[in-house]
């Protein structure tokens, strides 16, 4: 259905869209005539999605997170890249504001992906990864970033309670963290 705005009483009427409209309602404010272009729709929405941090970027109790940085590291030492472990949980509203600030400044998520293969650890009630998390300073609070070297040496735990500003993180904060434990042949 549609909606329209009645002009004399501004009050929002739904209308029923024609036979012939052959619409495909996604929400009442979006009518999509044509299949080709609902399917090209959905495949836009579903890669916002990963790119903004959904889909695989959650923090996920099911995870194996041991194999997780077992894998990144190797990717890492293949691409020359650092290996960033983000901690948390979808219980954090930190966490979420993070991964709004990544998705909300492009050059931010680009630079932290040039330079780091970056692996969420969940901890949560489910699954609170204790075995991984032992080889790591104790954590202060969610979320939490440790930075690895390629063969998984840890080279920094950062509190991001440092990183914020007001009610999110600051996006100098977070760059210039970023920029510290780039690998030395990127360094900039």
């Amino acid at each position: 259905m549609k909606t329209s705005r009645h002009p004399e009483n501004g009050i929002d009427r739904l209308r029923q869209p024609a036979q012939s409209d052959c619409c495909f309602i996604l929400k009442k404010e979006i009518c999509v005539k044509n299949p080709s272009t609902l399917i090209l729709l959905l495949v836009v929405i579903a890669a916002t999605g990963v790119l903004a941090g959904g889909g695989a970027d959650k923090f996920d109790p099911g995870r194996d997170a041991a194999k997780d940085i077992q894998n990144a590291t190797a990717e890492a030492k293949q691409t020359g890249k650092r290996v960033l472990l983000d901690v948390g949980g979808e219980w954090c509203i930190w966490c979420h504001r993070l991964d709004t600030l990544f998705a909300t400044h492009p050059d931010l998520n680009e630079f932290m992906h040039k330079n780091f293969v970056v692996v969420k650890v969940n901890y949560s009630k489910e699954n609170k990864n204790e075995k991984v998390l032992s080889r790591y300073p104790k954590i202060p609070g969610y979320p939490h970033l440790f930075v690895l070297d390629s063969s998984g040496k840890l080279l920094c735990s950062q509190d991001t309670g440092e990183l914020e500003s007001g009610k999110g993180h600051d996006p100098d904060k977070v760059m210039s963290f970023l920029k510290k434990w780039v690998p030395p042949t990127t360094k900039r």
